[in-house]
This record gives structure tokens, C-alpha cells and sequence, in this order.
């Protein structure tokens, strides 16, 4: 059994917020932006935006699988942009992108519903020239990092950074052309999967990110 595996979510969160303010403390008390990636990586990113005294907003992004094998991402879509893929992965398996085009409208529509959820008649907060922590549970391929990162540096923010507990080391770099910093807690080589760093990685729900959000706003 890994030792070093985080309890759950709230313990990532706690930790990596840490980290973040030992790595950027002047961050805190900056009017900065946190954005959770739904569904796990909001209850991470309200921890961080405890510790930086921070708004915090959802930020969805759906992973595009691959066929046969959904389980790995080949791509990812917001509810607002283009889809973006990895063009490796689809040249090494022979996959025209178009083929993707049904399974890319059904993810789109599924961030717009998520979207609407969470956010109701709120409207989406301001991004232009604050600095913005983008927040998951864990990097795994890094494409719906990508997507996403992608979708708020079109928004023009001053500083972008992308932060989550666990990555795997080989999708850091990748992030690099994305993100100004890319901060996380642990970097394992042996990274097989985000669940395996976690004791208690059970699926969350919406109602889980909607209690996540109102915690913050009581904050």
C-alpha cells in the first residue's frame, strides 16, 4: 500500500494549498480566481481558494475517449471552445478527428448542462488581468487540462497556473506551453492512475460540487 497517498480530496486540497502558498504567497489576498475542474477537483480547489482568500468558479471540461476505450483521453472539450486533441495519440491509432465529431457534441452539451448547473443565472466571473489557479484532483494525460487552460488564457488573465496533488511527470511539460506555473504536490513515477493516489476516490455527484461551492460562498 502507498503510503503517501492522500486520505481524499479535502486532504489533497488541504495539502496542495499549502504547497501553493509556500510556493506563491503573493497570491494570497491578491483578488485571485480559482477554477475546479468538475466533479473532483472542486472540492480541491475550495481549499485553495480558503487559503488564498480567493473567488472560486468551476471551470468544465469533458475528456474525449478513445474509442473502444473511453477511459483514455485522446482529447477533451469546454462548453464554449473547439475541441482540442493530442494528434499524436491519433496518428499513432489511425484516428480521423471527424470520426470523433458525435461523441464531441454529446461532451459539449454534457459541459454546457454541468455549466448551467453550477453556475445557475450567476454570470461568469471576470478573468482579464487577475491571476487564475486552475484546480484538479490530479493530471493523468493532461488533455482536459490543456482544453481547458487553453479556453482561460484566450481570456487574457495576468498569470496562469494550473495546480492539482498528484500529476504524472511526463504530462508537467505539456502544461508548460498552457500555464505559467504548473504546481503539484506529488510527481510519482510510477503514476498509473489519479484514483490510486487517493484512499477514498469515490465518484462525486453534482449535488457534492454544489455543496463544495456554497461552503465557499459562506466563506
Amino acid at each position: 500500500m502507498r503510503e503517501d497517498r492522500f486520505e481524499d480530496r479535502d486532504a489533497g486540497g488541504r495539502t496542495l494549498a499549502g504547497a501553493i502558498t509556500e510556493r506563491a504567497p503573493e497570491l494570497v489576498g491578491q483578488s485571485a480566481l480559482v477554477l475546479g475542474l468538475p466533479r473532483g477537483g472542486v472540492p480541491v480547489a475550495r481549499h485553495v481558494a480558503d487559503a488564498l482568500d480567493a473567488e472560486l468558479d468551476v471551470l468544465v471540461a469533458r475528456k474525449i475517449g478513445m474509442p473502444g476505450q473511453p477511459e483514455l483521453g485522446i482529447g477533451a472539450v469546454t462548453a464554449g471552445g473547439p475541441a482540442l486533441f493530442d494528434h499524436r495519440t491519433l496518428e499513432y491509432f489511425d484516428i480521423d478527428p471527424r470520426r470523433l465529431a458525435p461523441e464531441v457534441d454529446r461532451e459539449r452539451a454534457e459541459a454546457e448542462r454541468r455549466l448551467h448547473r453550477y453556475r445557475g443565472d450567476r454570470p461568469p466571473p471576470l478573468v482579464r488581468d487577475r491571476s487564475v489557479v486552475v484546480v484538479d484532483d490530479g493530471l493523468a494525460t493532461g488533455v482536459t487540462a490543456r482544453a481547458a487552460l487553453r479556453g482561460i488564457r484566450a481570456q487574457e488573465p495576468a498569470r496562469l497556473a494550473f495546480a492539482a496533488p498528484v500529476c504524472a511527470a511526463s504530462s508537467i511539460a505539456a502544461l508548460a506551453e498552457e500555464a505559467d506555473d504548473v504546481w503539484c504536490v506529488l510527481q510519482p513515477a510510477d503514476f498509473g492512475a489519479v484514483g490510486a493516489w487517493y484512499k477514498d476516490f469515490r465518484q462525486l455527484s453534482d449535488a457534492d460540487v454544489e455543496a463544495a461551492l456554497a461552503a465557499a460562498d459562506r466563506r
